[in-house]
């Protein structure tokens, strides 16, 4: 077993089955589907809790989540689980990205800023549309919920071309 982990790359299809696998154990064990987004947002409500508790108290936004006070529950546990087993799965495979850029290292300054800058992009987007792609996409999904499966038809129909223009080859002059 401990040589599959350490593959290049796994299967799309077994590795949708985990997810899968994943997300119908968080509705039997929690009564709960997966989603990230929230931790997030539960995670910019305890930073004002400590730096500004009236700005806590006056945006509504942070309403839903003062109710419940449990800061740490089992979504944010998800999402460090989410980021210590890419780095392992990374580390095993000895891989250091998916897609090699020639201009630049995947672990630049350059590479990193981009990823970070599009990680805020994606979760403003997750939590101005009231999920994030775990929630709309897996969740929603296996539910049958139109809205899931229309946020995946737009996941590739914008996805797709955007890949063949950034990472186009560039022709042989």
């Amino acid at each position: 077993m401990f040589s599959y982990l350490k593959k290049k790359q796994w299967s799309p299809y077994a590795a949708g089955v985990y997810i899968g696998l994943l997300a119908v154990s968080a509705v039997a064990v929690f009564h709960k589907t997966i989603g990230t987004s929230t931790t997030f947002v539960k995670l910019a409500a305890l930073f004002w809790a400590f730096v500004d508790p009236d700005h806590l108290l006056n945006t509504i936004y942070y309403h839903e989540y003062l109710k419940n006070k449990a800061w740490f529950d089992w979504q944010f546990l998800l999402v460090i689980g989410i980021f210590l087993g890419a780095n392992l799965s990374r580390r095993l495979s000895r891989n250091q990205s998916p897609i090699q850029h020639q201009e630049a290292s995947p672990l630049s300054s350059k590479r990193s800023l981009q990823a970070f800058i599009g990680g805020i992009i994606v979760i403003f987007g997750a939590r101005l549309a009231g999920g994030c792609t775990s929630g709309h996409a897996i969740s929603g999904g296996f539910q049958l919920a139109l809205s899931g499966w229309l946020f995946m038809l737009g996941v590739f129909a914008v996805g797709i071309p955007t890949a063949l223009v950034l990472y186009r080859k560039k022709k042989a002059t």
